[in-house]
Formats: C-alpha cells, sequence, structure tokens
C-alpha cells in the first residue's frame, strides 16, 4: 500500500498564513495543530521528538521549505502538517535562505520505510517551482489539500 501525502494530512493540520516570530515559535504551533486531535496520544513527547531532531540538524532543505521531522509510537500511524508563514524566518536552512513552507512529517518508530518514503515524496514536491509557488498562494485549506491530491495524483 502506497501511503499519500494528501491523505495523511489532517484540516486542522493546514496552517496558513501564520505570523510565527522564530523556528521554536513555529514548530510549537505545527505539534500544537497535530496535537489538536485524536491522533496524536501524548503531545509533550511529540513535541519532544521534533525540537530533539531539529537541535541534531536543522530541517530547513533548501528553497524557503523546512521539513521538520521524527519518529515516535505516541501516533499509530503516519501524520503530517503543513505552514505557510505571513513572513519567512530564519530557520538555519542548508541555503541560508529563510524559510516560508514548514511542512511536518511524522512516522511510527517501527515503519522506518514508510516515512522515508514519504520524506522523499515531500522533497521532490518542494523541488518544483511551481508547486512551492502554489502553496504559498493558497487561501484556504482546501486548496492547501488540493495541491496536495493533485501533486500526488499526476505523477502517480
Amino acid at each position: 500500500m502506497d501511503i499519500k501525502l494528501s491523505d495523511i494530512l489532517a484540516a486542522d493540520a493546514v496552517l496558513i498564513d501564520v505570523d510565527a516570530t522564530s523556528k521554536t515559535d513555529v514548530l510549537n504551533r505545527v505539534v500544537d495543530a497535530l496535537t489538536s486531535n485524536a491522533l496524536v496520544r501524548d503531545g509533550a513527547e511529540l513535541r519532544r521528538v521534533i525540537l530533539e531532531r531539529e537541535k541534531l540538524m536543522s530541517t530547513g532543505i533548501g528553497n524557503g521549505v523546512a521539513l521538520p521531522h521524527g519518529k515516535t509510537n505516541t501516533v499509530d500511524g503516519s501524520i503530517a502538517a503543513v505552514a505557510t508563514l505571513r513572513t519567512p524566518i530564519d530557520f538555519d536552512s542548508l541555503d541560508d535562505k529563510p524559510v516560508s513552507i514548514i511542512i511536518m512529517l511524522v512516522g511510527t518508530e517501527n515503519n522506518v520505510g514508510v516515512h522515508l518514503r514519504l520524506l522523499s515524496r515531500v522533497s521532490r514536491m518542494v523541488s518544483s517551482e511551481a508547486f512551492r509557488a502554489s502553496l504559498l498562494g493558497a487561501r484556504t485549506v482546501a486548496e492547501v489539500q488540493e495541491l496536495f491530491a493533485s501533486y500526488e495524483e499526476e505523477r502517480s
């Protein structure tokens, strides 16, 4: 079974035009969005996993995108969240450019293969300038969800 980002991106985990002040601020807001539903059993543990992973190495992958991620058994399956920022913030990115798009992936500890495939898929998506521009231009949760679904549909 091939899992799609559009299937694991819940509406309440899509944040548009966020006014964040720092990397930690936006990571906390995205974790809060993910923990607002029943998919995460322990929000404090998820926050710890994401922030600890970020301390190892920045997940700012370049082109204005950050891909924070982690594995934890506080979830039963892979989940995703997306945030677009009103003003780009410093994320210690590989290319030293500020970030406007955050896509967070959380997987289970025992399903590393699925987690790596999802990370790879997100990397391919955000390598497209058109995809990034469309995501930053989206003004509703439905537009964001449709963008992910249509992008995956075109490439399946």
